[in-house]
């Protein structure tokens, strides 16, 4: 799909699935706005997506999922650079793991903050911009949000809340033009909890295919919606 003159917004996107996802939407001839907590990562990670020589172009945005204003000023900034905003990715994410007895409210706290209050941030800012445009949402959860498991108290219970959410927001908007889903990955070769990515990662899901996942999405015709979308390694370790 050519999708020169779209322009996706994604939170997150200096590494990992956020990247990949950025990577995909160059290739495919559409900008990317990508965002980071830290001004100097986001505009490296632009500069490594600009360099790759794609009719598309990459802005990197200093940008807090945790702060509804810093989410307005950040596309503001992409409206400003390409001249609106019809695709969101919101696929900032943190994980804490621990039994319940151990986990700190202070984890808790940046789990939900992040991983559910930080998407309905994004969602607002970017509202205006999706409806006007008729206009995409992805949120990127995770199979997490429909299997509970050990120590996995705060991260189930924040995939578990963004996967209604996301349904909640499908509905409010649908008559809107505008089209959302929830991708619900497994287990993808990133830097998440602090893992290193290696080569004995090569059995799981790598960013790149979560980045064609969502250029196919893309790709569906207007009056199809695949609302809800699970992907896992195809095979076990």
């Amino acid at each position: 799909m050519n999708l020169a003159y779209h322009t996706a917004y994604i939170t997150g996107g200096t590494k990992g699935i956020g990247y990949g996802v950025a990577e995909a939407i160059l290739q495919s001839g559409g900008n990317a706005i990508i965002t980071s907590r830290s001004a100097a990562a986001a505009e490296a990670a632009a500069d490594k997506l600009n360099a790759g020589g794609h009719s598309g172009k990459a802005l990197g945005v200093e940008a807090d999922v945790r702060d509804a204003a810093s989410q307005r000023r950040a596309i503001a900034a992409g409206v400003e650079a390409f001249g609106g905003v019809d695709i969101v990715i919101a696929n900032a994410g943190v994980g804490h793991f621990a039994a319940i007895q151990d986990l700190s409210a202070e984890d808790w706290q940046e789990t939900i903050d992040i991983n559910l209050t930080g998407v309905f941030h994004t969602v607002q800012a970017s509202l205006p911009e999706l409806i006007r445009n008729e206009g995409y949402l992805i949120t990127i959860s995770s199979l997490a949000g429909t299997n509970f498991f050990a120590k996995g108290s705060a991260y189930n219970a924040s995939k578990f809340g963004l996967v209604g959410f996301t349904q909640a927001v499908m509905l409010d908007v649908r008559d809107h033009g505008v089209k959302v889903s929830t991708i619900m990955p497994g287990s993808v070769a990133t830097h998440f909890n602090g893992h290193t990515p290696s080569a004995e990662d090569d059995w799981k899901i790598q960013p790149e295919d979560i980045g064609q996942l969502v250029v196919d999405l893309l790709r569906m015709p207007a009056r199809t919606l695949p609302s809800k979308v699970e992907v896992r390694p195809s095979k076990t370790k």
